[in-house]
C-alpha cells in the first residue's frame, strides 16, 4: 500500500479470475482537503492487454480503456466508489499478474494512491 494516511484504498472482490470474467472493486475515500479527479489504472503484467471498465457505481459505463477517471464533481462527497472492469485478454503462460491502482490526483500531482493484484488465468 502506497496510501498517504489511508487517504485511499483499494480492494479487489476477486483474487484470481479468467478471461471474460468481471472484478469488481471498491474504492474508500477518506482524504477530506481538495482534489480534482480520482484515477483508476489497471494493468497487465507483461502484456499489451487492457482491461474495460464496464460499472461504475450500479450504473453500465463502456469505458474501453485501461484508466478511468473520476471527477470530484461527479463524487459529489462519496466515500465508497465501486466499478466493474472485464478483460477477454487471455495470458500467453499459464497466467498474469493483474495491477489495479487508484489514485488522488490534484492539480496535476499525486496525492495518495493504493495498489491491489489478482491473477488471471486463461
Amino acid at each position: 500500500m502506497n496510501s498517504e494516511s489511508n487517504s485511499i484504498s483499494i480492494k479487489l472482490t476477486e483474487d484470481h479470475i479468467s478471461s471474460g470474467q468481471d472484478i469488481h472493486g471498491i474504492i474508500n475515500l477518506s482524504y477530506d482537503s481538495r482534489y480534482d479527479t480520482i484515477v483508476i489504472n489497471s494493468q497487465i503484467e507483461d502484456s499489451s492487454g487492457t482491461f474495460e471498465f464496464v460499472e461504475l457505481d450500479g450504473k453500465k459505463i463502456g469505458y474501453p480503456y485501461s484508466r478511468l477517471s473520476i471527477f470530484e464533481k461527479d463524487i459529489r462527497g462519496q466515500k465508497k466508489i465501486a466499478f466493474t472492469a472485464r478483460t477477454n485478454y487471455t495470458p500467453r503462460d499459464a497466467f498474469s499478474k493483474v495491477k489495479f491502482r487508484v489514485s488522488i490526483i490534484q492539480e496535476h500531482k499525486e496525492i495518495a494512491s493504493d495498489i491491489s493484484y489478482i491473477t488471471l488465468s486463461r
